[in-house]
């Protein structure tokens, strides 16, 4: 299977983070690079850099793990400029824990307000007000609380505060990037 049109997941960042020494959550970077690609237009070479940082290395080990790092920015890219408003945060499955999953979107929404927060105030004057409250609500997500247990209402409230999450993401990009996605307006936007 072609890199190119592999999926990356979060255990095959997790694994590929492991092979460079770091047992950190891909999770928190990956907030990060969703805020960055909508706010600086994070070039592939700044990428690798924040990577290798973030790791504590030089570079990453081999052309290999360069080109998934690639991949990953490049996957992040594309959903979150397709039309299709298919974009995901990289968070771990239903193969972990309610509080791991938990835990992982914690660490992306404090990857993501990190970013955002950088920006400074100036540009949040120009956001939409709906932009504005969903990342105040944000703040509220990355103090949540991880150590729940499994049960179908903790799934439940996890998946929306995820949902909640993916759309702030996503609304982030395209008042950015105006015309990418070309996202259809709602009802009440089409109103006179």
């Amino acid at each position: 299977m072609s890199l190119i049109n592999e999926r990356l997941d979060f255990s095959t960042i997790a694994d590929l983070f492991l092979l460079h020494g770091s047992m950190q959550s891909p999770a928190f970077l990956d907030g990060r690079l969703c805020a960055a690609l909508a706010l600086q237009d994070l070039s592939a070479e700044a990428w690798l850099e924040q990577v290798s940082l973030a790791l504590g290395v030089e570079q990453p080990r081999d052309a290999q793990a360069a080109e998934r790092f690639l991949a990953w920015r490049r996957q992040a890219l594309d959903a979150l400029s397709a039309a299709e408003l298919g974009f995901e945060p990289l968070l771990p499955d239903e193969l972990f824990s309610l509080a791991e999953r938990a835990q992982g979107l914690k660490e992306w929404t404090l990857g993501f307000l990190e970013v955002v927060q950088d920006a400074g105030e100036a540009p949040r004057q120009a956001w939409s007000l709906p932009l504005r409250e969903a990342l105040d609500d944000l703040e509220g997500i990355a103090g949540i609380e991880t150590d729940i247990d499994d049960s179908p209402e903790n799934e439940n409230d996890l998946f929306a505060l995820t949902e909640h999450a993916r759309m702030a993401a996503m609304l982030l990009y395209t008042e950015q990037h105006p015309g990418k996605p070309q996202v259809e307006r709602t009802d009440d936007e089409t109103r006179h």
